[in-house]
């Protein structure tokens, strides 16, 4: 969109200079000017008396929609195997096929991961599309991006999903770029809409006090990341039927590497809340960073990680690789124990898919309790120690 001036009719009145709010329009070497501050609000149009500016819509660019075909995940890797969001983005197609009716297709990029791809039609996967280079035996932004970017252009898929793990969240914005498409980060649901069959995305917006419903109506593919732990894993359907197999070359013409990577050290101690099979999180109610101590001898005893509200991290009670929530870590432990947490809207979509949660809150209209299994109206301080005596004594 944009305001169009037509020179022959304008008698340099300045009465839209005078009329525009945001002082977009000047004039420069006896001709009139709209300048950065405009901002196509058409109030100029209106009181122009010879009819000397037009507000035009620009042409809105739109892809051949019937071209694209199938649902694409991105099949992410660790030392050789298939992680746990490779098998939670297949379900989430598998999901989509039902509604679609297209194939679905994972995506493997690497070096020997070939081997991988049957696993991945064992569990649902029409097909594999495989690219192996040395060039991406380790994972980096660059290598990775132009490879899957090769493959969308070629192939042309109508859905691309990826994890929005650090690898997911590192390289397929790349790749959206790349290929002039859009992409929704962090997605918590997809789903098909019903008349259109557009991908509706679902996202926390405005620090999480809303949920956004975002389609992709111009452009192709349409692009998302989802966060881990939102979808189950995709479970084995088909244990003999292997997936069709397409394998493509990593095409590096042109292409240089910034990055160079000179080794790798295994950081030991690392928390891992979206492995965890039970948590337990602490919350402002712990009023201390020294009763996290508490929080961690009931994890402890229960084979469980500590986890934590923002509140607690942002006080600096808790290191941030803790944090469960909107802008920490999506989790789902068969156990989640919420101790002193009211449970804000940011918190519950990090941990409100557990399958099983026990709510600790002296507050008994907390929101918590509404997505709690179990809710335990009492002091943390007084419940908690009751807790690992019986647990100790058991």
């Amino acid at each position: 969109m944009a305001i169009k001036i037509f020179y022959d009719k304008c008698t340099l009145c300045k009465r839209c200079i005078d009329q525009c709010p945001f002082g977009a329009i000047e004039i420069k070497e006896g001709k009139l000017h709209i300048n950065e501050s405009c901002t196509l609000c058409g109030l100029c149009v209106k009181v122009c008396p010879e009819a000397a500016l037009e507000k035009k819509e620009e042409q809105v660019f739109k892809a051949d929609l019937t071209r694209y075909k199938d649902i694409w995940f991105f099949a992410e890797t660790r030392d050789g195997k298939l992680s746990h969001v490779a098998l939670e983005m297949l379900n989430a197609s598998l999901k989509l096929k039902k509604k679609l009716g297209e194939k679905v297709a994972g995506v493997l990029l690497g070096s020997n991961v070939k081997e991988l791809a049957g696993e991945l039609g064992k569990r649902g996967a029409d097909k594999v599309y495989v690219v192996e280079d040395v060039a991406l035996e380790h994972f980096q932004e660059e290598p990775y991006a132009m490879a899957m970017a090769q493959l969308i252009t070629k192939y042309m898929p109508n859905i691309v999903l990826a994890g929005a793990t650090m690898m997911g969240r590192a390289f397929v914005p790349s790749v959206a770029a790349k290929i002039r498409t859009g992409l929704t980060a962090d997605c918590t649901d997809i789903d098909i809409d019903g008349e259109t069959k557009l991908l509706i995305q679902t996202r926390p917006t405005f620090g999480g006090n809303l949920m956004a419903r975002i389609v992709c109506k111009n452009h192709r593919p349409q692009m998302a990341t989802i966060r881990p732990k939102i979808f189950e894993e995709a479970a084995v359907l088909n244990p003999d039927g292997p997936p069709q197999l397409i394998v493509e070359p990593f095409l590096k013409e042109g292409f240089q590497n910034r990055v160079q990577i000179l080794g790798k050290e295994k950081v030991e101690n690392i928390v891992d809340l979206q492995e965890a099979e039970v948590i337990v999180s602490g919350g402002r109610g712990i009023k201390d960073p020294k009763n996290f101590a508490l929080i961690k001898e009931l994890a402890d005893l229960l084979g469980g990680t500590v986890g934590a509200s923002r509140a607690a991290v942002d006080a600096g009670w808790i290191p941030y690789p803790h944090q469960v929530g909107q802008t920490g870590k999506t989790v789902k432990p068969k156990i989640y124990i919420a101790c002193g947490i009211s449970g804000a809207i940011q918190h519950l979509a990090g941990m409100q898919t557990s399958d099983y949660i026990i709510a600790i809150n002296k507050d008994p209209d907390a929101p918590i309790f509404r997505v709690a299994n179990l809710g335990i109206v009492g002091d943390v301080f007084e419940v908690v120690p009751e807790l690992i005596k019986k647990i100790k004594g058991m």
